[in-house]
């Protein structure tokens, strides 16, 4: 891990599980004031000294303004925000379910979007900050089983694109951290072998560094980014040529 890091308040959403989980205690024993959120405050409390709990819901835009607020009335202005609460459901094309697909999209994409709306403007006040989300390599091309997660994904892939060139005008950095297969308790409910599966705690290490480094990309593991990219650019017939015997088989 880069030292020392250029951050001295970082905000992590989803810090209660997974890679958010690693991200914190990382940065908190690198000496960073860790302003850590995710919807259970016992799960907060126990990631130990130097992580500060602020519970809220990131679905929730009254309680996601009012709790960015509130960490930096009480740690200071917030130099880097990575948002990673997210969800997801395996789905079976068979039977689909809408109340998974608006789940996931509240809280995937629009979870996000509530959290830049009330921390953008007190980044574009200061003329300075970060901002980064967890996406997915999921995002990059569609995917059998993430008919409900991928298009959030891809959503959140296409945000970071969007936002990216103004705010770096206002002095705001952004970044799009996409993740391969990592071992969390959401990835634990697929019942297919995951190429390339990574620790939270390796991904956290990648997450960090790429964001130390101001890269608008973080894609991890580099060859599984690579085959997906190189995969959305063949002829449809071949594509799902090989989804067919590479997923499905």
């Amino acid at each position: 891990m880069p030292k020392p890091l250029p951050w001295a308040t970082v905000w992590v959403t989803g810090a209660s599980t997974g890679i958010g989980r690693s991200i914190a205690l990382q940065l908190a024993e690198a000496g960073v004031r860790v302003a850590a959120s995710a919807r259970t405050a016992g799960k907060l409390a126990a990631l130990g000294p130097g992580i500060h709990g602020f519970p809220l819901d990131v679905s929730d835009s009254v309680a996601v303004a009012s709790g960015v607020a509130q960490i930096e009335m009480e740690l200071g202005p917030i130099d880097l925000a990575i948002l990673g609460a997210g969800t997801y459901s395996p789905v079976d094309a068979t039977t689909l379910d809408p109340a998974v697909f608006s789940h996931a999209m509240t809280t995937n994409y629009m979870g996000t979007v509530n959290c830049l709306a009330a921390l953008l403007p007190r980044m574009m006040a200061r003329g300075s900050g970060h901002v980064s989300w967890i996406a997915s390599v999921a995002g990059y091309v569609g995917l059998p089983k993430a008919a409900a997660y991928g298009p959030t994904k891809a959503a959140l892939i296409n945000l970071g694109e969007s936002l990216a060139p103004e705010l770096r005008r206002a002095g705001i950095k952004v970044s799009v951290i996409n993740p391969g297969f990592v071992d969390t308790p959401l990835t634990k409910q697929n019942d297919f072998p995951m190429p390339f599966l990574m620790t939270a705690d390796d991904a956290a290490r990648r997450t960090i560094s790429g964001l130390s480094a101001g890269r608008f990309e973080i894609a991890y593991p580099r060859r599984f980014a690579a085959i997906l990219k190189l995969a959305r650019l063949l002829p449809y017939p071949l594509f799902f040529k090989l989804i067919d015997k590479a997923v499905l088989k």
